[in-house]
């Protein structure tokens, strides 16, 4: 799968999660970017995200994402 289309993938569940079809992420996208992305949401996008892309991730790796590009890259990494 293409960086590409991991974030066309990745793009649809944050829609889906924050229930917003507007919403575009980039490689830059951080929580402070998108209005009701709080703790509580992070968990749910989080499962949402492992769910679509038949991945997990430690506690470790999620805590240490700075923004969608660095989730992107651990996506990545899983399913290659």
């Amino acid at each position: 799968m293409s960086r590409e289309e991991v974030f066309a993938k990745l793009n649809a569940v944050f829609c889906d999660v924050f229930d917003d079809e507007d919403i575009v992420i980039g490689e830059a996208t951080t929580a402070e970017d998108i209005e009701d992305w709080d703790s509580l949401e992070h968990i749910t996008l989080v499962a949402a995200v492992e769910a679509e892309f038949g991945v997990k991730f430690s506690m470790g790796q999620v805590v240490t994402l700075k923004n969608v590009g660095e989730m992107v890259d651990l996506i990545l990494s899983k399913i290659a």
